[in-house]
């Protein structure tokens, strides 16, 4: 398979790249500054190109997004639009021009996070987010075409990311990169779609 990974050199991408790559799949890793190709997501007049330059494939994995963490009294307007414009609507618009390109039977995956189910102290934006790409997914997978599939992987907090989340999400169980990345081969091989995937310890 031809598969996209948006975010592809980050802690996730990365793994998920491996493996893909070791499965004899072509990988195509794009990144706001490293990988194959680059795109800044959060800036929708520059996704049409990447999918003119790439061509038809037959996956894509959005494994990028970030958004506003800290205290819910000091948060503005502009820190909630951080999170909709990256994670929210950088991946939407992904799907809404991928979806002229994919081929048929193709799949999407995004990313979401523990956090839309599970909140904590500061958490409130990425709580908000992620829960929207959810709910995007679900809605979405009735609608596509073609047997255009897709899915949404909603990962713990990653083994890899405890020294920088760790001490913001105590109580939460780390979860091996290992188990992630089944979690993401399971949205792309296994024919399912609509489904929120969740990955933890």
């Amino acid at each position: 398979m031809k598969i996209i990974i948006v975010g592809g050199s980050g802690t996730i991408g990365a793994h998920l790249a491996q493996s893909l790559k070791a499965d004899k799949h072509e990988v195509i890793i794009v990144g706001s500054k490293s990988g194959d190709y680059q795109v800044d997501f959060t800036k929708s007049e520059q996704i049409p190109g990447l999918f003119e330059k790439i061509g038809a494939f037959d996956a894509l994995v959005v494994a990028a997004g970030g958004g506003y963490w800290g205290d819910f009294y000091s948060m503005t307007e502009a820190d909630v639009y951080k999170g909709i414009q990256s994670k929210l609507m950088g991946q939407v618009n992904l799907v809404l021009e991928g979806k002229k390109h994919i081929n048929p039977g193709g799949v999407f995956v995004l990313t979401s996070g523990v956090l839309s189910t599970e909140p904590t102290f500061g958490s409130n934006n990425l709580t908000m987010v992620n829960a929207a790409v959810n709910a995007f997914v679900v809605s979405a997978a009735i609608e596509l075409k073609n047997d255009v599939r897709i899915n949404v992987v909603s990962p713990g907090l990653l083994e890899d990311s405890i020294h920088s989340f760790g001490p913001v999400m105590p109580g939460f169980e780390p979860v091996p990169a290992a188990k992630v990345v089944y979690g993401y081969k399971k949205a792309i091989f296994t024919g399912i779609s609509g489904k929120i995937i969740e990955v933890s310890a």
